[in-house]
């Protein structure tokens, strides 16, 4: 028998047992489904804090204190004043693979406008700020050296300090805010950037000059941190390692002394977010996976089934000249045939569903080419797995016995 006898022999049998042959597709529908939309979650979630993070910058580099012990009590680093002014001049004066560098210094509390008031978070930083954070100021300018200079009490703003203390659309340019019963000038509003992938809101900020933060906010001679941009973003380790080299310097470190300070980059970041995505990924898709072995076990059970009822046509075709091979053949392109034909309405069923996760719940999907591809060898494997020892027992069979089965 050829092999286009064996695909009409296996189509006519599924075409006169339709509701059974659906059934047994059923378990591969969800199955694949499965798969796919937890695939395309997975996939849309990373790139969406891929994308989060990207619009903060990929050569963002991070100096933060270092953690320290005292009194055998390890200190919370942020209670560590190891950073100072000095750090930052001896890196925009030394430093050959950074671009920008600002210091920070940072506070929270309430801002007010006449009967307007909201909670927000300062920032003290120099106008090197907007450009390692990728901000732009939309409307009024951003504050000079000058101002740093003399400690001027003046401030850019975000749109969502701006939104809360003006309403109904007032301008914020020129006016005095208070922050902490500190009055600064605004001069500037910050283009929006809106909500990140964490929930963060991005425009709830104030930006002012280090100097002025420190002195009559804080009270404090020391820094929060340093925030530097690499020139390039393959130049990240370099700048970090020249980081490094410098801060030890200026902290008299010894060459067996642990450093007092720590630098964390957005490239570090985003690989260490991407892999606990991708496990978490792995995860759900081997949750899902488990269905497709239970589609599995459920096409053996039906070709069994089939087996048995088509005992007699078996032995027919066998006493006619058709060998063990043929039957093996039919049983198995028949069930090769439903587990992708199951396979194929899961990845409609999969990305449809994937569609309306992403228009309705506002979910992040994106579904990669390749997980199609897997879909349909998976259910080609499991169709020639699941479907072996029917059509073995079906070939085996003794055609004699096989005509008096009843």
């Amino acid at each position: 028998m050829n092999f286009t006898n064996l695909i009409k022999v296996a189509l006519k049998a599924i075409a006169n047992n339709k509701f059974r042959s659906f059934l047994s597709m059923l378990g591969i529908i969800i199955g694949v489904a499965a798969v796919i939309i937890m695939m395309a979650i997975g996939q849309g979630s990373k790139e969406s804090v891929r994308n989060t993070i990207s619009q903060m910058g990929t050569n963002i580099i991070m100096i933060r204190p270092g953690a320290d012990m005292r009194g055998g009590v390890r200190q919370d680093p942020s209670a560590m004043q190891t950073l100072k002014l000095e750090d930052y001049e001896a890196i925009r004066k030394e430093a050959k693979f950074i671009t920008y560098v600002s210091p920070e210094v940072s506070s929270s509390g309430q801002c007010i406008y006449g009967a307007n008031n909201t909670a927000t978070s300062i920032y003290g930083e120099n106008p090197d700020y907007l450009g390692i954070k990728q901000w732009t100021v939309e409307d009024g300018e951003m504050f000079t050296e000058e101002d740093i200079r003399k400690s001027a009490k003046v401030c850019v703003i975000g749109k969502t300090v701006a939104d809360e203390l003006f309403p109904n659309g007032g301008d914020p340019i020129g006016k005095t805010i208070r922050f902490k019963s500190i009055p600064f000038r605004v001069i500037g509003l910050l283009k929006s950037k809106g909500y990140n992938s964490f929930g963060m809101d991005q425009d709830n900020l104030i930006i002012a000059p280090y100097t002025t933060v420190m002195k009559r906010i804080q009270a404090q001679t020391y820094l929060n941190s340093i925030n530097c941009s690499a020139i390039t973003e393959e130049l990240t380790e370099e700048a970090i390692e020249e980081l490094t080299a410098i801060l030890r310097t200026s902290h008299k470190l010894k060459e067996d002394a642990d450093d007092d300070f720590t630098i964390r980059s957005q490239q570090e970041m985003m690989e260490t977010m991407s892999s606990t995505m991708d496990t978490i990924t792995i995860i759900l898709v081997v949750a899902a996976a488990f269905s497709l072995l239970v589609a599995g076990i459920g096409i053996m059970n039906i070709m069994l089934v089939s087996v048995t009822e088509r005992t007699k046509e078996i032995g027919l075709r066998m006493s006619v000249g058709a060998r063990g091979i043929d039957i093996s053949n039919q049983f198995l392109i028949e069930s090769i045939m439903i587990s992708i034909t199951g396979g194929v309405l899961g990845i409609c069923v999969g990305y449809l569903v994937t569609l309306i996760c992403g228009s309705v719940f506002n979910l992040p999907t994106s579904i990669p080419m390749w997980s199609i591809v897997v879909s349909f060898i998976v259910c080609t494997i499991i169709g020639i797995g699941f479907g072996y020892f029917p059509a073995r027992k079906a070939a085996l069979m003794d055609p004699i016995e096989a005509i008096r089965y009843e």
